[in-house]
């Protein structure tokens, strides 16, 4: 049963009778009740007041039920009222126009109490949930707009985690960067010490040839001219000659050996450039010289393998706009890891080929080792953040996933690779020339 205290119901008719009948059916069952007999009074109280079902004669003086109904769901804040249509016309026509009109039943005169009370109970019930749903769909409306602020919360708070992020993917590029100069000093230092021990060693039988010179010059001085025999004695027990011919070639060789920790040192210094902060005109092959440098011993003869071969086929490539300290490390990881591959499979006659081209604008650079390829269940991680098939201590794993976000994110490139097993691995760096 209905509760009343949730609102009344509008009769509308013009016959008294009818109204009285209607009436104190509905009340006896607990409905509140209002009347109207005509369909300008029925508006005028349904804008007011707001009933929650409107039982509408359609045959009224003035406007009929007809009119009244329409002019009642023209108005938005009548239109959701239902309405209820009472009629002694039985005919299908006017049933289909009252329900066209927006009407939500029928109810036939003479009437039954029984239907009316069920009928009007069953559409307050449809108007009690219809206004559930409203207060439903507004609370929803509420929680949507309280979700997009939380959203645009959550948004904000990623975009300043993505930010912390990229910092820390930076780190993490200069972290790796740090790493592979650390593995690489033994190395540097072998290369050093060679030539810091030929100057070393050179310089004392330097010092010595051109004391026993001064002497000899000392001595002719002193004994000119009546020395002749004893200086000439003198010159043969010091092997001035042997000294003169010798001490260019000691200076020479220190010369070189001093040029060697010059190239060596330009070479660290290049590969070590900190510019990540605005990109620049750059040479690659320089690049690529200092990476060759620094990995230099690792090319020579180690136990059972024999010296790489190193093949270089550089084109004319234009200075290239990019960030030179981040592709140095990308050049040195591809050809330390190439060099890893001959190590691993010793090939009889391990070779690594460098070739670089200009291609539609993009310096294309390839790193080619001879080695035994990479498994197809490798190659679908390879790229992968701590993904390595070095034992550990030898790798981070982060070396080709960094490579790979420096050629592609941070100069717009493509890195790839392709591999045949027994045959070797080719990695490709294309990269725009601006």
């Amino acid at each position: 049963m209905h509760n009343s205290s949730t609102g009344f119901i509008l009769i509308v008719d013009d016959n008294s009778t009818n109204l009285s009948v209607l009436s104190q059916s509905l009340k006896q069952v607990g409905l509140k009740v209002r009347m109207a007999m005509d369909g300008t009074s029925a508006i005028n109280i349904a804008q007011q007041q707001f009933p929650e079902l409107i039982l509408l004669d359609i045959e009224m003086p003035g406007i009929d039920g007809f009119e009244t109904c329409a002019r009642l769901k023209a108005n938005p804040a009548t239109k959701l009222i239902p309405v209820i249509f009472m009629t002694a016309m039985a005919d299908a026509d006017s049933k289909v126009k009252g329900l066209s009109l927006g009407a939500v039943d029928y109810i036939t005169k003479p009437f039954e109490e029984q239907e009316v009370i069920a009928r009007v109970n069953v559409h307050l019930q449809l108007r009690q949930l219809t206004k559930a749903l409203e207060e439903r769909n507004i609370e929803l409306e509420h929680w949507n707009q309280v979700l997009e602020q939380r959203v645009e919360e959550r948004t904000a708070e990623l975009s300043h985690t993505l930010q912390d992020l990229q910092q820390f993917q930076l780190q993490l590029v200069q972290n790796e960067k740090m790493s592979a100069l650390g593995q690489l000093v033994a190395g540097i230092a072998h290369e050093l010490n060679n030539p810091i021990g030929c100057i070393a060693s050179n310089i004392a039988p330097a010092f010595e040839y051109v004391a026993d010179l001064t002497k000899a010059i000392e001595f002719y001085q002193q004994s000119y001219p009546d020395g002749a025999l004893q200086l000439e004695k003198t010159l043969g027990d010091l092997d001035i000659d042997f000294a003169l011919e010798d001490l260019p070639k000691l200076l020479k060789s220190m010369q070189v050996s001093t040029e060697r920790i010059k190239e060596i040192s330009i070479s660290l210094r290049n590969f070590s450039r900190s510019d990540t902060t605005a990109k620049v005109l750059s040479n690659l092959h320089d690049g690529l010289e200092s990476s060759l440098t620094i990995l230099h011993h690792r090319l020579k003869a180690i136990g059972d393998r024999p010296a790489i071969a190193l093949i270089k086929q550089y084109g004319d490539l234009p200075e290239v706009e990019c960030y030179p300290g981040l592709l140095n490390q990308v050049f040195m990881n591809l050809i330390a890891n190439a060099i890893d591959a001959l190590e691993e499979s010793l090939p009889a006659a391990p070779q690594i080929l460098i070739q670089t081209n200009l291609v539609e604008q993009h310096a294309i650079i390839q790193i080619a080792d001879n080695g035994a390829g990479i498994s197809s269940e490798v190659q679908q991680k390879i790229f992968k953040q701590f993904f390595t098939t070095k034992v550990i201590g030898k790798g981070t794993g982060l070396g080709l996933s960094i490579a790979r976000q420096i050629v592609e994110e941070k100069h717009q490139g493509r890195l790839s690779f392709t591999s045949e097993i027994g045959q070797g691995t080719k990695f490709a760096i294309a990269l725009p020339i601006r």
